[in-house]
């Protein structure tokens, strides 16, 4: 009991003037990090002369061949020929050296940006994403060739949609 009452009190209250909790500061700091971001993308759409548009989420989106298939569905297969690269150019994945990518619509095997960008196109549309960090790899990166917090460009082709059995 006697070494008990000898320890120092353990302080909960946050330094003086600052009453935002840890949370409310993170989400501060997220927001302004989605800001900065938003205004990389729009200047870099800018420069290129790109005509994209964006969805309530963030994901801006330009459709550069409409396809005439059918419109890609969650629980869907697509497969499609793709290049990511990051916003200075450099080409970080290719179907050319990896085959086409395929993957089932709605389960989460892919950047969610590419799940909704996705959903937007039909059979044979060919697209480019542009994806920022929270919709792509995030605060880590991929772990291989995306750089943590990047934002990156898909530009791909809607090869096929099947169901699977």
């Amino acid at each position: 009991m006697l070494l008990l009452s000898c320890r120092k009190p353990v302080s909960t209250n946050t330094p003086a003037g600052n009453n935002k909790s840890t949370e409310e500061q993170l989400v501060e700091v997220n927001r302004i990090l989605v800001k900065k971001d938003r205004q990389k993308i729009t200047g870099y759409i800018n420069r290129k002369g790109w005509n994209m548009m964006e969805t309530e989420t963030g994901l801006w989106y330009e459709i550069l061949e409409e396809g005439s298939g059918d419109s890609a569905k969650s629980g869907q297969l697509a497969t499609m020929e793709y290049t990511v690269r990051l916003l200075d150019g450099t080409i970080c994945y290719t179907s050319n050296k990896n085959s086409p990518k395929t993957f089932l619509i709605g389960k989460g095997n892919v950047e969610s940006g590419i799940e909704q960008g996705v959903l937007l196109l039909k059979e044979g549309t060919k697209a480019r994403f542009i994806l920022p960090p929270y919709l792509a790899h995030g605060l880590p990166g991929d772990g291989d060739k995306i750089p943590a917090r990047s934002i990156i460009i898909y530009e791909l082709e809607l090869l096929s949609l099947t169901n699977p059995q």
